[in-house]
C-alpha cells in the first residue's frame, strides 16, 4: 500500500559554521528538529554548545523534537514577538504561528550565533526524514527564505551598525553593532527611563554593555514610522557581536525549554539561580552578579526581568556565563500595581521583599548565603550613597523621577533608600 505524499521543506541549523541540526517542516504542520549525527558524535570537549540542555541532559542531542505549527522552544525564542511577529507573518502570508516560515525568512539575522539556511529540494538528508513514517516525503525548496518586504511602521527595536557617527539601521557594515530602541508611541519617555535605570544599575555594581542616548537624526535608514515628539532613542551595544563575528547566546526561556508565552510563569528566581550556579563556568561570580541584579530590579521597580531578560553567553563557544545586564526599565509608571516578573521565594511584591527573602533564595538556589550577603550590602551602600544625586542629573522625566523616589520609600526597611 503506497503512503500518502507529503511536501517537506528543510532548514540547516548552523553554529559557528558547524552543521548542528536540520529542521524539517511538513505540509501537515509538523516541525521536526533532528540533530546532525556528525555533531552528535563529536567529542563533547570539541563540540560547541548549542544549548545548555545538551550539557545537562546526556540524551538531549539523540532525541528528535517534534512540534505542530510552532518550532521547538530552543529555536522559537530566537523569533520576534508581538507586533513585529504579526507583521512578518502578514507579509509572508502565513499564520502567525507558522514559525518555520518566519525562521526561514529571518534565518541569517537571528540573535546570537545560530544561522538557519534553506536546504534545496533533494538535499534533505535521510536521517532528518526518519521520524515521519505515516507519509512519503516529497522535498520542495523553502518557500519564504528569500521573500523581501519592509517592516516600516511597526518595528520599534532595530539592529544597526555604527559607522562615521551614524547608526545604519538593519545593516551589518561595521563591527560596532547596536540595538536601537526608538521612543514608544504608547508610553512616555521610555528611552530616557531605560538609560537612567541602566546607569543607576551600573553604579550599584551591575555589569552592563556600553549604552547611549542617540538623537533620532543620527539614525540612517529609519523607516517612516510615526514617532512621538521625543529627542532620543536608546542604544545598547550588542554583546552577541564583536570584531570576530557572532557570539552564541541563549536566554533562560530556551534554557528551560519554554515558549516565550511562558516567560512570566512556570519558573521562579530560585530555579533560575540554581541552574546558573550549577552551570556557569564562573559560577560564584555569576550568582553574585545575579543577586545584585535581583536587588537592583527591586530598587528600580523593574517588573520586566522575565526569563527572556536573563541570558547565557558562550564567548568561547563552550563555557556558559551570565551575559551583561539589559532591558531594565522603571515599569511602575506604565503598568498599574506592577510587581516582579517572576516569583521570588513565594512573592512578587516589591514592598514585601526583605534580606530574609534573599537568604531563602540563596538557600533554594544552593548558594552559600555568606557568598551573597556582602554583595547585597554593597548594592545598598552604593545605591544610598550615589543614586539620589545621580538621579537628579540623569535624563529620566521628572514625574518618573518623583515616582521612583516614592517607590524607594515604600520598600521594606532593609532596602529603603531615602
Amino acid at each position: 500500500m503506497s503512503r500518502q505524499i507529503e511536501k517537506v521543506e528543510g532548514l540547516n541549523i548552523q553554529l559557528h559554521g558547524i552543521d548542528v541540526a536540520v529542521i524539517a517542516h511538513y505540509a501537515g504542520g509538523k516541525n521536526i528538529l533532528t540533530f546532525d549525527p556528525e555533531f552528535v558524535s563529536m567529542p563533547a570537549d570539541k563540540r560547541p554548545v548549542f544549548t545548555l540542555r545538551q550539557l545537562r541532559d546526556p540524551d538531549y542531542l539523540s532525541k528528535p523534537q517534534i512540534r505542530t505549527d510552532k518550532i521547538p522552544p530552543v529555536l522559537s525564542n530566537l523569533l520576534p514577538e508581538g507586533a513585529l511577529r504579526e507583521l512578518t507573518a502578514k507579509a509572508l502570508q502565513c499564520h502567525v504561528n507558522n514559525e518555520f516560515s518566519i525562521l526561514a525568512y529571518l534565518g541569517a539575522n537571528l540573535p546570537g550565533a545560530i544561522i538557519a539556511k534553506p536546504i534545496k529540494a533533494g538535499d534533505l538528508p535521510a536521517w532528518a526524514l526518519e521520524q515521519r513514517l505515516s507519509t512519503e516525503p516529497q522535498q520542495i525548496n523553502v518557500k519564504h527564505a528569500d521573500t523581501k518586504f519592509s517592516l516600516a511602521g511597526v518595528q520599534m527595536k532595530f539592529s544597526s551598525s555604527h559607522l562615521d557617527g551614524r547608526y545604519h539601521i538593519d545593516q551589518e557594515i561595521s563591527d560596532d553593532m547596536w540595538i536601537i530602541k526608538t521612543p514608544s508611541t504608547v508610553h512616555k519617555g521610555v528611552p530616557v527611563n531605560e538609560y537612567t535605570c541602566m546607569r543607576l544599575a551600573e553604579a550599584a555594581g551591575a555589569d552592563i554593555p556600553e549604552i547611549r542616548l542617540i538623537k533620532l537624526n543620527e539614525l540612517e535608514g529609519l523607516p517612516s514610522i510615526k514617532l512621538p515628539d521625543e529627542q532620543y532613542a536608546y542604544g545598547i551595544k550588542r554583546f552577541d557581536r564583536n570584531e570576530k563575528g557572532r557570539i552564541h547566546t541563549e536566554d533562560f526561556a530556551q534554557v528551560f525549554g519554554l515558549y516565550p508565552s511562558d516567560k512570566y510563569q512556570r519558573v521562579n528566581y530560585e530555579q533560575l539561580g540554581r541552574v546558573l550556579y550549577q552551570s556557569s563556568s564562573e559560577r560564584l561570580k555569576d550568582i553574585q552578579q545575579m543577586a545584585r541584579r535581583l536587588l537592583i530590579n527591586i530598587l528600580l521597580g523593574n517588573g520586566d526581568a522575565h526569563l527572556k531578560n536573563w541570558t547565557l553567553i558562550y564567548s568561547d563557544a563552550y563555557s556558559p556565563r551570565l551575559s551583561p545586564l539589559y532591558d531594565v526599565v522603571f515599569t511602575s509608571p506604565y503598568i498599574e500595581n506592577d510587581s516582579l516578573a517572576l516569583n521570588m521565594v513565594g512573592t512578587k511584591q516589591w514592598s514585601e521583599i526583605t534580606m530574609k527573602h534573599f537568604e531563602l533564595w540563596a538557600e533554594k538556589a544552593g548558594v552559600p548565603w555568606v557568598a551573597i550577603k556582602p554583595h547585597l550590602i554593597d548594592v545598598m551602600n552604593l545605591a544610598r550613597k550615589n543614586w539620589p544625586e545621580m538621579l537628579q542629573e540623569l535624563p529620566m522625566d521628572t514625574e518618573h523621577k518623583d515616582a521612583l523616589k516614592k517607590h524607594w520609600k515604600r520598600l521594606d526597611i532593609d532596602f529603603k533608600l531615602e
